[in-house]
């Protein structure tokens, strides 16, 4: 069985996000699987989609958010889930058949983040772990949690380091999954006059800041005009709403 989880938590995400998510899952993965969402409002998510309660984490209410919360995936159980489970951020766009992501071996794998080439920082947007095997990953950021924001910028960077000294982190192939920031934007000033390119070979697309797919199909306007983007519409392809 292949898990795919995913978390929805506060208002920056609608339920069309979950919805769409597990549209583009269900149509590029073979055979059976559970696609999981937690969260705290399941209203307007597909019935299709289960609903699990989103794990409680207390984080200070005038904090920025980080993602700090992704990192109840490593408490000791999720739900009835067992084995495996792939992570996949709300905004990402599915490209390409996902089985691969099951396939490579390796206890923790994420993305290695394009910004911080020297250093172990993954990009969580896509992740696979082993459900329960490293609880104390939580448990430590829980009593260590003011400590931990100020060394780390966010949970990815931290979760990235944790992994890296037990000696379990691995990445993906490259190619897997790629940046529309880094890889399919035009470089000024042809942003001006030319469509993002849509990446060939990756499987999936990921959104990390502004702009979010929604923006990029629209056109986006960006830092002074540098990071134009005309309107995308081959988004509209592989995004299913």
């Amino acid at each position: 069985m292949k898990n795919i989880v995913c978390m929805k938590w506060g208002t920056k995400f609608g339920a069309g996000y979950v919805n769409s998510l597990y549209k583009m899952v269900k149509k590029n993965i073979t055979g059976e699987f559970r696609f999981v969402c937690f969260t705290e409002n399941s209203e307007g998510i597909d019935s299709e989609v289960e609903i699990m309660p989103l794990p409680e984490m207390e984080l200070d209410e005038n904090a920025p958010e980080r993602g700090w919360r992704k990192i109840t995936m490593m408490g000791k159980k999720l739900g009835d889930l067992q084995g495996n489970a792939l992570f996949l951020d709300l905004d990402i766009v599915i490209l390409k058949n996902i089985d691969e992501f099951f396939e490579v071996p390796g206890e923790f794998v994420i993305i290695k983040d394009w910004d911080f080439k020297n250093s172990v920082t993954g990009n969580s947007s896509v992740f696979r772990f082993e459900i329960g095997k490293y609880p104390d990953v939580l448990e430590y950021f829980v009593n260590h949690s003011q400590e931990i924001a100020k060394q780390f910028r966010n949970e990815q960077a931290y979760l990235s380091d944790a992994m890296y000294k037990k000696g379990v982190l691995s990445y993906w192939d490259s190619k897997w999954c790629v940046s529309f920031k880094r890889h399919c934007l035009q470089k000024f000033p042809l942003n001006y006059f030319k469509e993002p390119k849509c990446p060939t070979e990756a499987k999936i697309l990921i959104f990390h800041g502004r702009p979010t797919p929604e923006m990029a199909i629209k056109g986006y306007w960006g830092k002074m005009g540098f990071r134009y983007v005309k309107p995308t519409k081959w988004i509209t392809d592989y995004r299913m709403l």
